[in-house]
C-alpha cells in the first residue's frame, strides 16, 4: 500500500487572507500530481507575536477555513491544516489546532496540539500557555487506508505522544510545524529522525520558513523522513515550496519486523519509580528504595 503525501513549506506572516491564498494556491497546484494527503504547516495562516495571533484567531467554522475545504474538495485530497489559532465561544484562551479536512471538503476532525511551547530561546521569551489551551487527546486518521497519527511542532520533543499513536496503529505521523530558527538548526532534523527510527514510521513534517520581518524567525527545512530515519525530502529554506513524496507503508512493516521495538514495550516496568543507590564516600553505600545486592 502506498500513500502520496504533498509536504509543503512558505515564507508565513500575519496577514490572514495572503496566507490563506497562499495555502490555496500550493493545494491547487499539487492536485495535478493526486495527492492522497496535502500537509500545510503550524501557523501557516498567521505567523506573529502571541497577540497578534490571538487577535486573528478564526472560528472552525469560519470562511477561511470553508475556503480550504473547498481546496480540498477540488483537489480530491485531504488537507490537513497543521494548526491554526481556533477561537472558541466563551473562552477567553485560543487552542492550537490542526484541522483535518476530507476529499469533500468536510472539516471531518481537529486536534488540539498538547503540548504547549513555553521555552525562552535566541533571546525570546515564548509562553504559548498565556494565550492557547492545550489539548487532552490524541488523534489518529485513516488515510487511503494508512493510519496517520496528528501531532504539531513541539509536541516532538515529547516521545510518549508517539509511541502511544504508534502503539495504536499509527504507520505515518505527522510533525507540521513552525519551528524557530535557533531550535531549528539544533534540533529539527534529529528529533524528526528519532521519532521516526523509534517508532518505526514515516513523518512527514511541514514548516514555515524565515522572512524580514517576522516576529520571530521559523526554520523551514520541512522533511519527510523514512522509518529506518534516513530523509526522504528537504525543503531547505525556499520561502515557497512543495512536493509529493510517494510512502510505501511496505516499509514500515519491513522495519518493525528488523527491529520490532513495539512488540517489547513494557509500560508497567519503564513507568515504575526507579530504584535509587546512593553511593557514600570510601566506595561505602546505602540503599533508599532498592533491592538490596
Amino acid at each position: 500500500m502506498r500513500l502520496r503525501v504533498a509536504l509543503t513549506q512558505w515564507h508565513a506572516t500575519a496577514d490572514v487572507a495572503a496566507n490563506l491564498a497562499l495555502a490555496c494556491g500550493i493545494v491547487r497546484e499539487a492536485a495535478p500530481e493526486r495527492p492522497d494527503l496535502v500537509l500545510l504547516p503550524e501557523n501557516g495562516l498567521c505567523l506573529g507575536t502571541n497577540a497578534e495571533m490571538r487577535a486573528r484567531a478564526l472560528e472552525a467554522a469560519g470562511p477561511e477555513l470553508a475556503a480550504l475545504g473547498a481546496a480540498a474538495r477540488a483537489a480530491d485530497a485531504v488537507v490537513v491544516l497543521g494548526g491554526f489559532k481556533r477561537r472558541v465561544a466563551g473562552d477567553a484562551l485560543v487552542r492550537n489546532t490542526a484541522a483535518v479536512f476530507d476529499r469533500d471538503g468536510r472539516l471531518a476532525a481537529c486536534y488540539d496540539k498538547i503540548h504547549l511551547f513555553d521555552a525562552s530561546v535566541g533571546g525570546m521569551t515564548f509562553a504559548a500557555s498565556s494565550v492557547e489551551r492545550a489539548g487532552d487527546r490524541p488523534l489518529l486518521v485513516e488515510i487511503a487506508g494508512a493510519t496517520v497519527g496528528v501531532t504539531i511542532c513541539y509536541d516532538v520533543r515529547f516521545p510518549e505522544l508517539y509511541r502511544t499513536l504508534a502503539l495504536a496503529g499509527a504507520e505515518v505521523l505527522l510533525v507540521p510545524s513552525a519551528f524557530t530558527f535557533v531550535t531549528g538548526t539544533a534540533h529539527w532534523e534529529v528529533l524528526l529522525r528519532a521519532r521516526a527510527i523509534e517508532n518505526g514510521a514515516f513523518v512527514v513534517a511541514s514548516a514555515t520558513v524565515r522572512g524580514e520581518g517576522d516576529a520571530f524567525e521559523t526554520f523551514g527545512h520541512a522533511l519527510v523522513v523514512g522509518p529506518w530515519g534516513d530523509v526522504r525530502a528537504d525543503l531547505g529554506d525556499a520561502p515557497r515550496a512543495w512536493t509529493v513524496v510517494e510512502l510505501d507503508l511496505d516499509e514500515v512493516a519491513a522495519a518493525r519486523r528488523r527491529l520490532p521495538v513495539l512488540a517489547g514495550v513494557r509500560p508497567a516496568a519503564s513507568t515504575a519509580a526507579p530504584a535509587r543507590v546512593i553511593l557514600g564516600e570510601h566506595g561505602t553505600e546505602r540503599r533508599a528504595d532498592a533491592e538490596p545486592a
